[in-house]
Order: structure tokens, then sequence, then C-alpha cells
């Protein structure tokens, strides 16, 4: 099975900047709005069929980027990590604004409940990582942010993950925290992490996942269809 991770945190607090240390060559970043990686990045190309050797899709489509997930292992991709996931509603929002009523509400929370769903139950190892950013209620709690309460009020995006990290920086320092300050749904299984806050690193957290699960890695790649 795959397994589905999301990473919360404000912009600028560190999201894509965690990605650096992760190989291009197995790594597919989607990503709903075109943008450049936060670090030197001369080996993220984009990934194509010309290109498999590529890193980086753009795209906010919902079935394109199931795809992704579920041919990412024989593409020779471990990791697929959705930056600034949030985009895929936002911008499904933008291009329905014209609509009245609730039913795009329903259909947009339902197409990406299905999109985490399919990160999760794929069958492969791939780790599939959602870079979210946050939002605070009224009474201090932060979650996922999404495009607004008629969405929130049917779904609980966090309750769809068993892995929430939440990225941070504080006095110059960007980390992980992987236990909740009880003002967020930040959580992680038993043992996984020894510390409530770890470095800013996807590829030390992917290597702590791998190593929970006992996940191997495959060797083989394909191009893709």
């Amino acid at each position: 099975m795959s397994y589905a991770v999301m990473v919360l945190g404000e912009s600028g607090a560190g999201k894509s900047r965690s990605m650096k240390n992760l190989n291009p060559a197995d790594t597919l970043v989607i990503q709903p709005i075109r943008k450049p990686l936060p670090f030197r990045s001369a080996g993220w190309g984009a990934f194509s069929k010309d290109n498999p050797d590529g890193s980086v899709i753009v795209t906010d489509n919902i079935p394109n980027i199931i795809k992704c997930v579920v041919n990412a292992e024989k593409w020779g991709k471990k990791h697929v990590v959705i930056d600034d996931a949030q985009y895929i509603m936002v911008n499904e929002s933008l291009r329905r604004s014209a609509e009245t009523g609730f039913t795009k509400f329903t259909e947009m929370a339902k197409g990406y409940v299905d999109l985490v769903h399919a990160a999760a139950n794929a069958n492969n190892d791939v780790r599939v990582y959602f870079m979210t950013h946050i939002q605070t209620d009224d009474f201090g709690f932060s979650r996922a942010k999404t495009v607004g309460k008629m969405i929130d009020s049917q779904v609980c995006l966090e309750g769809l993950f068993s892995i929430v990290l939440k990225c941070q920086a504080r006095d110059g320092r960007h980390f992980f925290s992987t236990r909740t300050n009880g003002n967020d749904p930040v959580k992680t299984p038993e043992e996984m992490f020894d510390s409530p806050e770890i470095e800013n690193d996807l590829a030390a957290v992917d290597a702590a996942i791998c190593d929970y699960y006992g996940i191997t890695q495959p060797q083989q790649q394909e191009q893709p269809a």
C-alpha cells in the first residue's frame, strides 16, 4: 500500500524547502501552481514521457494526479510531493466562481477526498506528501487550509491521514513538529519519531517512515505510458 502524509505550515515556514535533500531522480513533484523551487534545483527538470528522468509536473487536475500516484513506482519514483496542495481546490473554486449553490463545494470536497484515498491505497509503497497551507480559526485552532467553511463542514482533511507534520520557523531555524501542541492536528504513529521537533528534512522523514513500516525500495524503472 502507499502512504499519504500531510505537511502543514504557513507560507515561508519551510514546506517546499524540506524537499532539497530528496533525490530528484526518484521524486515526483506536482505543482498546482507553477513556481521555482526555493533551493538550488538544476537537477529538478520537467517530467514527461520524453523526459522520464524529470521531477516536476504542473497540474491541478485530480485524475491526472491520481494517475501519477498510481504509476509513480513503475516510473522509478519513490515519493510524490504535492506542493501547495490547497491550490487544487482554490483553482477549481476560481474556475467555478460563476456557479451558484452548494453542489460545487460537495464536488470539490469529494474530489480531494478521492485523491487522498488514492494516495493512501495505491498498489505500491510510494509515499505521497501533501504540502498544505494552514489556517487558524477564531478559537486559535490551526488546521489545513481549504476554500471555506462549506468544505470544512463536510470533511476534516487531517482525519484522512495517519501522519500530519507541521513546518515551523523559529530563531532562524526551520523544523518539523511531530506532536500536537494542543491547538493543531499534528500526529505521528507511536515511536516513529523520538523528538517532538525534528530537522526540516523530508528525506529524513521519508527514511523514518520506510524504517517504521519496513518499506523496501523498488529497482525497476519504466517510462510513463
